[in-house]
């Protein structure tokens, strides 16, 4: 009986050994996502700061400020304005917020914005971007969801 016990424990720590040491390396791997854009673009306060800089560019940029200054001049309409970029941003770079403010059709039409500002407010953005060495994958990414947004601003 002493033995038969002694020969379970010893079949327990053998196979136990085994399980630990030998199966590591034979287990299927789980596969790790990638991370999203939001994460590589550094999450919510680095897309913060991004936005911050770009309405910087913006205000600073003779081409096309006067089109922003009502906004500008009302605080509320420029707190309103940023979050709805952030979170614009962030939601399609596959974070968690959730954009809240009009559609670009709606939010453009009756401003006849010209396919040159429209331009100067991407090399505004992609100023901001450059400032935070944003590297070239994750800002064409970036360009590439914001850049279908162009028909329903230029011309409305």
């Amino acid at each position: 009986m002493l033995l038969s016990i002694r020969f379970s424990l010893l079949s327990a720590l053998f196979a136990s050994i085994m399980l630990f040491s030998c199966g590591k390396d034979d287990a299927p791997a789980v596969p790790v996502p990638d991370p999203t854009l939001y994460e590589r673009l550094g999450g919510i306060n680095a897309i913060s700061a991004v936005v911050d800089q770009f309405l910087a560019n913006v205000v600073a940029d003779n081409r096309i400020n006067a089109r922003f200054a009502p906004t500008v001049a009302d605080p509320y309409r420029t707190q309103l304005l940023r979050n709805n970029l952030i979170d614009q941003v962030c939601a399609g770079a596959g974070g968690p917020c959730q954009y809240k403010g009009k559609n670009m059709l709606d939010a453009h039409t009756g401003m006849n914005i010209t396919e040159a500002e429209f331009n100067a407010l991407v090399e505004d953005l992609v100023a901001a971007l450059d400032q935070f060495s944003v590297p070239e994958r994750e800002k064409g990414e970036l360009l590439a969801i914001l850049g279908p947004m162009k028909s329903d601003i230029v011309g409305q």
